[in-house]
């Protein structure tokens, strides 16, 4: 009778630790995903709290701005989530002319633009000129701040309250203008000689 030797059919010890290693090899292999995709961060580069930003002339201050919290980001935007104070000094450099404030700004560098929400304030100090509204946009260039059409404003003088949608206020020359006006005020009639 034939004998088979049980040492032929099993293979050695090399083969048997090369199989196992093998295996753990194809076994520990990372899966990768088809395509992995980076994600952008969109937030904030910057963030400073309890901000002074000072802007002179010829070393005599022109505007002030104090914010609780400004949020810088990569496109030049910046945004003001607790509010900001901005206030205007004559040529001078001493004299308050106008102030600005709002509960939240976000400046746009592309269109040098600055939108105020919550609770907007703008005060003429020499005029005695009060402007209440909702949400305002502040033309850095040309140093004018706008409401839209729609939105309510109301603009105070030591003789009058006027309230009315659109209205526009130069703050060189202090001249104001409501696109659509309402509600009552006085209109000072001349006397005329006979």
């Amino acid at each position: 009778m034939p004998t088979f030797r049980l040492m032929c059919l099993l293979p050695s010890r090399a083969a048997l630790l090369w199989l196992l290693a093998g295996s753990l090899v194809a076994g520990c292999k990372k899966s990768e995903p088809e395509a992995t995709k980076g994600v952008k961060y969109n937030g904030p580069l910057l963030e400073s709290t309890n901000v002074l930003t000072l802007y002179s002339d010829s070393a005599k201050l022109q505007v002030r701005y104090t914010a609780p919290l400004e949020q810088q980001f990569e496109n030049g935007d910046q945004l003001y989530p607790k509010g900001l104070k901005v206030t205007f000094f004559d040529k001078s450099g001493l004299k308050v002319v106008n102030t600005l404030t709002g509960k939240y700004c976000k400046y746009e560098k592309v269109k040098n633009l600055y939108t105020m929400r919550g609770d907007v304030r703008v005060n003429n100090e020499e005029q005695q000129q009060r402007m209440y509204t909702e949400e305002l946009f502040y033309d850095k260039q040309k140093n004018v701040v706008y409401t839209d059409s729609a939105t309510f404003a109301q603009f105070v003088t030591p003789t009058d309250s006027l309230t009315g949608y659109g209205l526009i206020y130069n703050m060189t020359t202090s001249r104001y203008l409501f696109k659509r006006p309402a509600g009552q005020f006085i209109v000072e009639s001349s006397s005329t000689p006979q």
